[in-house]
């Protein structure tokens, strides 16, 4: 299955990070005197699975590469997806067990080892549920089919072995089980290690150790787009057991201790050459002003003019999203070995292959001599698709002759990691007498078409994505531009009911016939409580509908607000529907966990530049949800056995914004436009809407 690369996963769409030259003898004593290619996939190409631990990039056919089984019944499942906090682990655990009807504690996965594991293009468009739970229950099931019949622990492993029958195809004869007859997958199975990552047993890239390993800082630019003038190493190799490596503009330090190399770094005295650069306070206007002449159009049908013509009520608004960070629990980190010209790195990465791709670039090898292991990392959210730490731990470990590790600093992380992007979303609408829409046009600057078109029926709309030259390196986040589309959508269809004098929901589902959003709305405002209670004095009530990768959600928010304070958000409730749920407890968890990391960005989030230069790179100065930030949470599960099951990694996050706008308009009577909220309460910065 062909994977679409969407506009806003920029990263992926990069040139190399580096490209270390080599002089003439170096570079053929790197490749022994021959001519080597290196096989990095193309996009075109690039599927989100496939592939085999025999270097191949099509999905292999043997369960072998899935799966093995010992003589002592112990089975181990291989996969190129990763485990960064979304419990991909447990659900892929599940899906082994179910089909092999296997005890869960009997099963191993292996994740993320690029020797190991089959070609995955990486873990992100909340693929791993409906590409690799299937692919996995398929191997399974084949599997099955050949084991003698009887109980599991009865089964002669050693016979079986010796047969190799394991090696034959996975066929389209091997049948999953129906979902009606689930004894695993549909229960909440506790997550697989969920000890250890609670006890700190687990082992993330920061904490791998390797004998005579030393320890590695990189020099960065003062600005954005900065390049080295001048480098000054004296007093830092004055630093006992300091090295200093410089290759072109790239420049860092190893030695024997974290605080070694933190004072052989701050000795390094270096000239940058840079230009003037954008301000976040022009960020808007720069993105809107410097859009591509020729828009793409991604959707187009009717006529916005006949439908405006036929509108009673007519509105004009714009909605703008800052730049947010990833700000994840765990900052980069890698620790990089050569032996000859064969590299071995451990990190934390969405994409190791990707890494390994990216790895044989930058030093001009194989890929094949490039080994990547990925320790399950503390979060991702998308921010950890490529791999600069990898690459810088192995330039470092390459110039000092010995393994090392390099973890980046929280202020690293802020700075020169990629951004979710920023965006501009213009919306001119209608609604006839009966609070029918009648025109739709919605115009997204730079942030990015995910989750773009509306579900809601409107016979006359366009729907137009306008890339832009941005000033912040920027890339995929959790949701994607989803957040950004559903927060201009949701906020406009509530200021379309307030127009048309009509209740919120009401307006909603008289615009709808999609079945399966319609139900998510019933649930969330069912258990809510909505149109059967009132709000209290300051306080105000929102709702928000959403749907992206195959999965529903609806929000309902309820706002406090007091003189002199910013909004307080009391309860959220959220319905999601994901097809079959595969793990309710995980999934539940996953909601709640999309719903507090949305109150970021709906209410603080934002990143401050200025000359090329982060303003706010560190927590006390960028703004994240804290305890007391966190509402009285309600999730409801719409368990869809009847539908292929669905990722809820990222479409929960989506109505959270939209549904707390929503909710402050109630409450107090200001609509805003702009992410995050609470800025734009305090120094609006955008009105940008008129109703007609």
């Amino acid at each position: 299955m062909n994977f679409r690369i969407e506009p806003e996963r920029y990263e992926l769409r990069e040139g190399p990070a580096y490209d270390f030259s080599f002089d003439r003898r170096g570079f053929f004593k790197a490749l022994g005197g021959g001519i080597v290619v290196v096989s990095l996939i193309t996009r075109a190409e690039a599927q989100e699975s496939g592939g085999g631990r025999a270097r191949g990039r099509s999905m292999p056919q043997e369960i072998a590469a899935w799966l093995h089984i010992d003589q002592n019944g112990a089975v181990t499942v291989y996969t190129g997806k990763v485990e960064v906090g979304q419990n991909a682990r447990t659900n892929i655990t599940q899906a082994a067990a179910e089909e092999l009807g296997a005890p869960v504690s009997a099963i191993e996965v292996v994740m993320g080892d690029t020797d190991r594991v089959p070609y995955d293009m990486g873990t992100f468009g909340s693929m791993t549920t409906p590409q690799m739970v299937p692919q996995i229950r398929k191997a399974s099931a084949a599997a099955r089919a050949m084991l003698p019949p009887g109980a599991w622990s009865s089964i002669d492993f050693a016979s079986i072995a010796k047969q190799g029958t394991l090696l034959q195809a996975v066929t389209g004869d091997a049948k999953p089980k129906a979902t009606s007859s689930w004894t695993v997958m549909g229960t909440s199975v506790p997550k697989v290690h969920g000890r250890d990552f609670v006890t700190g047993k687990h082992r993330y890239a920061a904490d791998v150790k390797l004998p005579g390993m030393l320890y590695g800082r990189v020099l960065r630019p003062a600005r954005f787009d900065a390049t080295l003038g001048s480098l000054d190493k004296t007093a830092a190799e004055k630093v006992p057991g300091a090295t200093i490596v410089q290759d072109g503009d790239f420049a860092g330090v190893v030695a024997p201790t974290p605080h070694a190399a933190a004072a052989a770094l701050n000795a390094l005295k270096a000239q940058w050459k840079s230009q003037p650069q954008t301000s976040s306070k022009t960020l808007f206007a720069d993105l809107e002003r410097n859009s591509a002449p020729e828009s793409r159009s991604t959707h187009e049908s009717g006529s916005i003019d006949q439908g405006l013509s036929a509108a009673s009520h007519k509105l004009e608004a714009d909605y703008t999203v800052a730049y947010i960070a990833h700000a994840p629990l765990e900052p980069r980190a890698a620790v990089a070995q050569w032996d000859a010209d064969k590299l071995t790195v451990w990190t934390g990465t969405q994409r190791p292959f990707g890494v390994q791709s990216e790895l044989a670039q930058a030093f001009h090898i194989p890929e094949q001599n490039v080994h990547v292991m990925m320790p399950d990392t503390g979060s991702g959210y998308g921010g950890k698709h490529t791999g600069e730490a990898a690459i810088e731990a192995a330039r470092l470990a390459k110039g000092a002759g010995k393994p090392v590790k390099l973890v980046w600093t929280r202020e690293e992380e802020f700075t020169w990691a990629y951004f979710r992007p920023a965006g501009v979303i213009k919306v001119r609408s209608g609604v006839d007498a009966e609070g029918r829409l009648t025109a739709w046009e919605f115009h997204n600057y730079n942030s990015g078409t995910s989750g773009i078109h509306t579900l809601y029926d409107v016979a006359n709309q366009k729907i137009v994505f306008h890339a832009s030259k941005y000033p912040l390196r920027q890339g995929s986040y959790r949701g994607l531009a989803a957040t950004a589309n559903h927060f201009a959508r949701e906020v406009h269809m509530d200021e379309l009911a307030a127009a048309a004098g009509i209740e919120p929901l009401e307006f909603r589902l008289r615009n709808l016939k999609d079945d399966r959003f319609k139900a998510v709305l019933h649930a969330a405002a069912d258990r809510f409580g909505w149109g059967r209670r009132k709000p209290a004095a300051g306080t105000g009530f929102g709702i928000a509908g959403g749907f992206e990768k195959g999965s529903y959600v609806a929000a309902c928010a309820e706002v406090q607000i007091s003189p002199g304070q910013a909004p307080r958000v009391v309860r959220v409730v959220e319905s999601f529907e994901c097809g079959a749920v595969i793990n309710p407890d995980q999934l539940r968890n996953q909601v709640e966990g999309s719903i507090i990391q949305g109150l970021g960005g709906a209410l603080f989030e934002a990143i401050d530049f200025e000359d090329g230069k982060i303003l706010n790179p560190r927590f006390s100065r960028y703004r994240v949800p804290r305890f007391q930030d966190v509402p009285q949470l309600d999730v409801v599960l719409v368990d869809r056995k009847d539908l292929p099951s669905a990722g809820a990694g990222e479409t929960p996050i989506v109505t959270v914004a939209p549904a707390i706008a929503n909710a402050i308009f109630a409450a107090g009577g200001q609509r805003l436009r702009a992410m995050p909220l609470v800025r734009s309460r305090i120094n609006p910065t955008t009105s940008g809407g008129t109703a007609r």
